[in-house]
């Protein structure tokens, strides 16, 4: 099975009919600020063949599967090394100025998870490396072997909501006493028996801790935080931004991010609105929008999804 095979993007017909009216005119710009093995720029890059690709990812690998996917393109992209929050800085690389479309598609990618050897996935034993960027920053078996109990307990509770998480952390703490917890298996053991057995018939015990460790050792939340006002800022009047999320502590940012940029910001009392504090965005859909039965069904890792969208109504003042 190649690495194209295994890769199923995520509501790739619901993000085409969202950006498409930003996106098909030529000449107009599209940032897949998550490009991954890029299955959903291959999708955007047939439908509209006037734009021209932007793709970021932290991931190099990722970077030269999706080159050697979208080849056929060559002319009509740029790919960039970097976080999303760089946004800006990337497109200045790549010579524009502003993105028509841009689609985030967050969280771990198919590459990430299916390379056993990346240490993301708790049912593969694997060295516990977990770094999107393999080129830059500590793995999370720096993280088990250097934090304390405190920190440790925290980021169970912050990144995996995890109620277990003091259990969890004294389990860890206990058991680098005896060994290095280097591999993903030995931590699911630690887990595992640390977990009373009626909570363990509610779902893997290793489950919120590796999403937890992933967060930490990347820094997602943090990124993500200043990434989405980044993005927004780069889109000019009638371009769009889709966002998918795949856990609540990311949704929640976007929600709070596209909530304020589609807000007025007329004190209150004033009996018409001035122009100037009128919403700069539109939201594109109600709420956050599900993939449909069918979709999960196909493709199982659209299960969790929540997409927010929304539209640049005026230039900022």
């Amino acid at each position: 099975m190649g690495l194209r095979d295994i890769h199923t993007p995520v509501l790739l017909d619901r993000c085409i009919e969202l950006l498409a009216p930003s996106l098909e005119r030529d000449g107009a710009v599209f940032v897949d600020a998550t490009l991954g093995m890029g299955g959903h720029s291959e999708a955007f890059l047939e439908r509209f063949p006037g734009i021209h690709l932007v793709g970021l990812d932290r991931d190099k690998d990722a970077l030269e599967i999706a080159a050697e996917r979208l080849a056929r393109f060559e002319d009509r992209i740029t790919l960039v090394h970097t976080v999303y929050d760089g946004i800006e800085a990337a497109l200045e690389s790549a010579g524009f100025e502003a993105a028509d479309g841009i689609l985030f598609d967050l969280g771990v990618s198919s590459l990430q998870l299916d390379v056993a050897e990346r240490g993301f996935a708790y049912s593969q034993d694997a060295p516990l490396d977990m770094r999107m960027d393999q080129t830059t920053g500590p793995m999370a078996s720096y993280v088990l072997a250097t934090y304390s109990e405190g920190e440790l307990r925290r980021i169970f509770e912050r990144y995996g909501e995890e109620k277990l998480a003091g259990r969890y952390a004294r389990a860890i703490i206990k058991a680098r006493e005896t060994e290095p917890i280097e591999r993903s298996g030995q931590l699911v053991e630690i887990l595992v028996a640390a977990t009373p057995y009626a909570a363990q018939r509610t779902g893997h015990p290793a489950k919120r801790v590796f999403q937890a460790l992933r967060i930490e050792v990347n820094g997602e939340l943090a990124v993500l935080e200043r990434a989405i006002p980044a993005a927004l800022e780069v889109i000019p009047v009638g371009g769009r931004i889709v966002v998918m999320a795949y856990q609540s502590l990311e949704d929640r940012l976007v929600k709070r991010a596209l909530a304020e940029a589609s807000a007025s910001t007329s004190p209150a009392g004033l009996p018409v609105e001035l122009p100037e504090h009128a919403p700069r965005f539109r939201l594109l859909v109600k709420g956050a929008e599900l993939a449909s039965d069918e979709e999960r069904a196909r493709n199982p890792r659209a299960t969790p999804v929540r997409l927010r969208a929304a539209e640049r109504l005026r230039s900022a003042a």
